[in-house]
């Protein structure tokens, strides 16, 4: 998780984007017991960007994505 948030701060905070911190400290994990509570959390992480004020809708966050779409 550290390397990741590394790599993903250094794409983001390159000229022209961010230069504050974009990831909290520490982080919460939460199990996903049904498609329900993915959805819930997949639509909650998606518009971080927006509730950031770094785009003005999810669609246009060019670092958004599923790798893959987990089944249940």
């Amino acid at each position: 998780m550290r390397d990741w948030k590394r790599w993903t701060s250094g794409l983001i905070q390159r000229p022209g984007h961010v230069s504050q911190p974009i990831w909290q400290r520490e982080f919460f994990d939460h199990v996903l017991r049904s498609a329900s509570s993915y959805d819930q959390k997949w639509h909650y992480v998606r518009e971080n960007p927006v509730r950031a004020g770094l785009v003005t809708r999810a669609d246009e966050w060019p670092f958004a994505g599923e790798c893959e779409a987990l089944r249940f």
